[in-house]
This record gives C-alpha cells, structure tokens and sequence, in this order.
C-alpha cells in the first residue's frame, strides 16, 4: 500500500502528539514541526511530502503565514504541496489571506473534529495518487 505523506506545523506538543498519532493509525506518514525553521527543514529533508497541515500560531519568530508564503512562492519547490491550516484563529481576515496566499482550505480546530480533517485530506490523496 502506497504510504501517505504529511507534514504536520503545530507548536502546542500534546496537539501534535495527538494529531500524528491519529494521522498515523489513518496509515499516514508524519513528519513533525513545531516552528518555521523545523518545518522548512522538514520540507527539505524529505521529498515525499505530499500534504501539509498547518496550525496558523508556531514557536519562534515566525508564524504559518510565513510558511506558505515561503512554500507558495514562485519557483518554489514546495509550491505544489497543498496546505491544510487548521487553526483557532478565525479572523475573516486571517482566513482570506491563508486561501490568498493557497491554503486548499482553513479549519477553526474548535469547529472541526480531528476525523472530519483527516477525511477530507484523505480526499485529496486519493484523488491524487
């Protein structure tokens, strides 16, 4: 069976312990990140990622903004990987910007139960593999 790869952004360590171990009995393979700089290096560590899930607020500097700008500009070798943010930032203007910038779609954690997101991310792989 084809492995699904994901990378999930979350700086909260219980939530990305949590996410990753349900992504992973969904047969996914995690790569983790809990700031800017540890996603980046994880995007270029590992060439087989194929999805991200982003949490807008991240430890460090930098937030989830940066990594989609980052990862959506042009010519960059991420550029293709779609982006699922999944934050409990709701701002009508936090989440306009994420789709702007090419989040496939934005989740309010709150709104969202951890299987409906995976569902709809596994969606996107099976249409894609």
């Amino acid at each position: 069976m084809n492995k699904k790869n994901i990378l999930v952004v979350e700086d909260e360590k219980s939530l990305l312990d949590a996410i990753s171990t349900k992504l992973e009995k969904n047969e996914f393979t995690v790569s983790r990140a809990r700031t800017y700089e540890e996603a980046m290096s994880a995007l270029k560590k590992n060439k087989n990622i194929g999805v991200i899930w982003l949490d807008h607020y991240l430890m460090g500097k930098k937030d989830g903004l940066d990594i989609i700008t980052e990862c959506k500009k042009d010519n960059s070798t991420y550029s293709e990987i779609p982006i699922f943010v999944v934050s409990n930032t709701a701002s009508s203007d936090k989440i306009e910007k994420y789709l702007e910038l090419g989040a496939v779609k934005y989740y309010v954690k709150a709104e969202k139960r951890l299987e409906d997101i995976i569902k709809d991310i596994n969606k996107y792989f099976d249409n894609s593999i």
